[in-house]
């Protein structure tokens, strides 16, 4: 059974961009979002995903991510109301791949970091960068973002 643990944290600096990341364009899709599992769909760069995830319990939940081929994952994103796109740069720090989503569009002026972990108390060392831990906040789900864009938050 595949397991994501994820951290997640706004960025509250451009400090990471001095790692000199190669980012990818990525559109991602909900054809189920309603709080008991998630069915997204997803090109980033120029490879299809097909993600299946269970609800959220503290920082953990079951997730399971499949390569589909390109088309049709540009086909499953036509099923979809709502898109969210961002460019995801792959940032190291202390021995630790982050995350960083550079949102577009609707979602524009939200930096986010993720740090997939191995076990839900693994420590690491929180970059400068790194603000305000946002793990728990369903707002900052994108399958959220997708219906409630950032910049229509007051």
């Amino acid at each position: 059974m595949g397991v994501e643990i994820e951290r997640k944290f706004l960025v509250k600096s451009d400090s990471w961009k001095a790692a000199n990341p190669n980012g990818l364009h990525c559109k991602q899709g909900y054809l189920v979002a309603d709080g008991k599992r998630t069915v997204r769909a997803r090109i980033m760069g120029d490879v299809g995903y097909l993600t299946v995830k269970g609800a959220t319990s503290s920082i953990s939940r079951m997730e399971f991510e499949y390569e589909v081929d390109q088309p049709d994952a540009a086909y499953m994103l036509m099923l979809c109301d709502d898109v969210v796109e961002k460019t995801r740069y792959f940032v190291e720090h202390d021995g630790n791949t982050w995350e960083l989503d550079v949102f577009e569009g609707a979602n524009e002026g939200l930096i986010m970091a993720e740090l997939e972990l191995e076990s839900e108390d693994q420590t690491f060392e929180l970059p400068d960068w790194a603000g305000e831990e946002v793990s728990g906040d369903k707002r900052y789900y994108n399958a959220y973002l997708s219906r409630n864009p950032f910049k229509s938050w007051k």
